[in-house]
């Protein structure tokens, strides 16, 4: 059994009667195919809540896992009448089409439950209609039947948002290999720390789409282009995801898999293809982490392919390929002296921002994000904060990881919920180092002898250094 499974096991046999923990087991319980526990945890959340909509959803899952596709669509469609705009049942119902073979019917569910909720896409079906969309496209545009309010079915006009010309969210990101376009909930208030950073960002999309009328009047474009650097596992990515939080926009992560292709042009292809689709959603938020690797500097490369993906990378950042008003790029990096000059022109990643480890407020301000949800007994952040110098936030993170698999396996000996106090967050920091040291040694070097422009001066002071 799972450590996840049983610590969920243990603690229900305290609080049988908690739905929501009955809910999580089930579900650890179908991800790990124990598929007798999954349907006796779901028909217990049913008892328990009749009108509900986890258990019935989690039987028709488990139905559906079991082959039994008539009997989980008969359960989706009775939930779907009570709750016509579920969106988790709305995929659901997508893929039990999708598994009798109807694609045009799943196809048509799972656009609309993603016009209810973005958030709720899956990889797995998006791979299965790929094909359809594609021949879809091909074909003059047609009616298409969907769900109304109440369950009962109405045509799509040619303006209704379930056509791809008009959302273009989901199909398009994963013909790309991408995961989707989210609206993270991630907000600044749930970053702890990097108060700089946050008003460079401010400045750049959220406060022109607060006062839109003042920016106009000075001609401030919303969006723009910022390079994030430092050490990894100082929050970069997550201050990402909480940029697109703060304004409810859209946001799209890039890895070098969403982008490389082993044919010649695709690649930029690809490029492209990625800054028309946050066009089409703007505002978003457009994230390439590890940026280094797409915008290497060309003196590197010298007769290698990558040179034309980078001049079209530079090409997309400047709007020659298309207008980039509302669509702000993030970059991040562990390794600023492997870009390319260019793309710290005016224009392109025109702010540079150095995220260092968190300061002692920061770090006590992460440590009570991090307490959030989890039993905590007499915790106090400070102490623990003054006693981990270096540590960024994934340290922390690991001290708290480490911190709970002591009181896990307590927990399980006396059959108790252990609480987290400031005494087992101080015997994890003992075994724990900070991972940044590593970093700054390398960037110590860059930082005093290859330092043209005043680029890594930030690094400097930082380490003390600065003249």
């Amino acid at each position: 059994m799972s450590s996840k499974r049983e610590g969920l096991r243990l603690a229900l046999e305290h609080s049988p009667q908690n739905a929501p923990l009955l809910a999580l087991y089930g579900q650890a319980c179908l991800d790990d195919f124990q598929l007798a526990d999954a349907r006796a945890a779901f028909e217990r959340l049913v008892q328990l809540e009749p009108g509900g909509v986890e258990g019935r959803l989690g039987l028709a899952r488990v139905n559906l896992i079991e082959g039994k596709s008539s009997e989980a669509a008969v359960r989706v469609e009775q939930l779907l009448q009570q709750h016509p705009r579920c969106a988790p049942a709305l995929v659901l119902l997508s893929r039990i089409h999708a598994a009798e073979g109807d694609l045009a019917k799943a196809s048509e569910l799972y656009a609309l439950a993603l016009q209810i909720d973005p958030s709720h896409t899956d990889p797995g079906m998006e791979k299965a209609l790929r094909e359809f969309r594609s021949k879809s496209k091909a074909e003059p545009p047609r009616q298409r039947a969907g769900l109304a309010q109440g369950g009962e079915s109405v045509e799509a006009s040619e303006d209704d948002p379930l056509e791809e010309d008009h959302a273009p969210l989901g199909g398009d990101a994963f013909d790309l290999g991408l995961d989707g376009m989210e609206r993270p909930k991630l907000s600044f208030s749930e970053v702890g720390g990097m108060d700089a950073l946050k008003e460079e960002i401010r400045m750049k999309i959220i406060y022109p789409l607060q006062h839109a009328g003042l920016f106009k009047a000075y001609d401030k474009k919303i969006g723009g282009g910022v390079l994030l650097y430092g050490p990894p596992g100082c929050g970069k990515t997550l201050i990402s995801k909480a940029t697109a939080g703060e304004v409810q926009a859209r946001f799209l992560a890039l890895g070098l898999h969403q982008i490389l292709d082993m044919w010649i042009g695709n690649s930029e292809k690809h490029m492209h293809a990625v800054f028309e689709l946050a066009r089409k959603n703007a505002p978003c938020v457009l994230f390439f982490d590890e940026v280094d690797a797409l915008a290497a500097d060309r003196k590197d490369l010298r007769q290698s392919a990558g040179r034309t993906l980078i001049n079209q990378f530079l090409a997309e950042l400047d709007g020659a390929e298309g207008n980039n008003d509302g669509v702000l790029i993030l970059g991040a990096t562990n390794a600023p002296w492997h870009i390319d000059p260019a793309f710290r022109r005016p224009g392109r990643f025109d702010r540079t921002v150095f995220v260092p480890p968190p300061d002692e407020a920061a770090r006590a301000s992460i440590i009570q994000v991090l307490a959030r949800g989890k039993p905590v007994g007499e915790l106090d952040p400070r102490i623990i904060a003054k006693k981990c110098p270096e540590y960024s936030g994934a340290d922390l993170k690991a001290l708290f990881d480490l911190a709970t698999e002591e009181a896990l396996a307590s927990a399980m000996k006396s059959g108790n919920i252990v609480p987290l106090v400031t005494k087992d967050l101080l015997k994890a920091a003992g075994r724990h180092k900070p991972t940044t040291r590593a970093w700054f040694e390398s960037a110590k070097n860059y930082a005093l002898f290859a330092n043209q422009g005043g680029y890594y001066d930030e690094v400097l002071k930082y380490l003390g250094l600065a003249p």
